[in-house]
C-alpha cells in the first residue's frame, strides 16, 4: 500500500495544469472540498440496490477555514425482507493540515476523524458493530479542470468477542467539464481483519450545478458481492 501511495503522490506532482482558484468555492462534490467559515452544507441522498432503498441526510458546518464538523444518518427499506431501519449515526469532522500553499508539491491534506454509533443491526456494517471509530488522511491536488485525491481511512470496532478493524483506501479523479458540469470516478479497496468483510468498489458520478445547489447521479459496483447500486444526491450550500 505504501508503494501505491508514493506512486499517487508522484502523479499529483507531475501532472501539469493551472492551480485551482476561487471558482471551486461552491463545488461541494469535489473530493477535496472544504467548507468556509460558518458555511453549512446539506447533502440528501437516495440509493437503490437489490430491492433495497436507502435515504440519507448529512449536515456539515464550517467552524473556520480549516475545521469542518458534521453528522449523517440513513434509513433503509427492504422490499423483499425485514432488513428495515436506521443506520448508525455518524458524527465526525475534517481538519485541513495544508491548503497546498505552504509546500513545494502544492498538496492539500486533511485529517479525518469520527464515530458511528447505534442503528439497527439489519443496517450496521458489520451487523454486530454497536460503535465504529475511524481516523484517516485525505490528500491530493486541485487544478482548474481536474482534482486528484486519495483517502486512507482506518476503522476500529471494539466488541467482546468479534472485534474487528479494516482499512479503506480510495483514489479519486474529478473533472470540471465546464462551469456547471462535473464528472468523477473512484475506486475503494477495503481490507479487513476478517476476510469476509473485504470489499472492492468502483463508482462514477455526474454533477450538474445551479448556483449553490448541485444535483448528482451516481452508479457503483462491488466486485465481491456483485452488488450494483444507482442513486441520486442533492447538495445545498448555505
Amino acid at each position: 500500500m505504501r508503494k501505491l501511495l508514493i506512486a499517487l503522490m508522484g502523479i499529483f506532482v507531475a501532472v501539469g495544469g493551472a492551480r485551482a482558484d476561487g471558482a471551486l468555492a461552491r463545488d461541494t462534490s469535489d473530493p477535496l472540498y472544504m467548507l468556509g467559515i460558518e458555511e453549512t452544507l446539506s447533502q440528501t441522498t437516495l440509493t437503490f440496490w437489490d430491492n433495497v432503498l436507502r435515504a440519507g441526510q448529512a449536515v456539515s458546518y464550517g467552524m473556520n477555514d480549516r475545521l469542518t464538523i458534521g453528522a449523517n444518518v440513513h434509513y433503509q427499506i427492504d422490499f423483499d425482507g425485514d432488513e428495515d431501519g436506521f443506520s448508525a449515526i455518524d458524527v465526525g469532522g475534517a481538519y485541513r493540515m495544508s491548503d497546498g500553499s505552504d509546500n513545494s508539491a502544492q498538496l492539500i491534506s486533511d485529517v479525518l476523524f469520527g464515530l458511528k454509533f447505534g442503528g439497527s443491526s439489519h443496517v450496521r456494517t458489520p451487523y454486530f458493530a454497536d460503535s465504529t471509530y475511524y481516523a484517516g488522511l485525505r490528500f491530493g491536488r486541485q487544478w482548474s479542470g481536474v482534482t486528484l485525491a486519495a483517502t486512507v481511512k482506518s476503522n476500529w470496532i471494539f466488541d467482546d468477542t468479534r472485534g474487528m478493524s479494516y482499512i479503506d483506501m480510495t483514489p479519486e479523479v474529478y473533472f470540471r467539464l465546464d462551469p456547471d458540469m462535473r464528472l468523477g470516478f473512484d475506486f475503494t479497496w477495503r481490507k479487513a481483519t476478517n476476510p469476509d468483510y473485504d470489499q472492492e468498489w468502483i463508482g462514477g458520478k455526474f454533477v450538474r450545478q445551479y448556483g449553490r445547489t448541485q444535483y448528482i447521479g451516481h452508479v457503483d459496483y462491488e466486485f465481491e458481492s456483485e452488488d450494483f447500486q444507482v442513486g441520486a444526491q442533492i447538495n445545498i450550500l448555505f
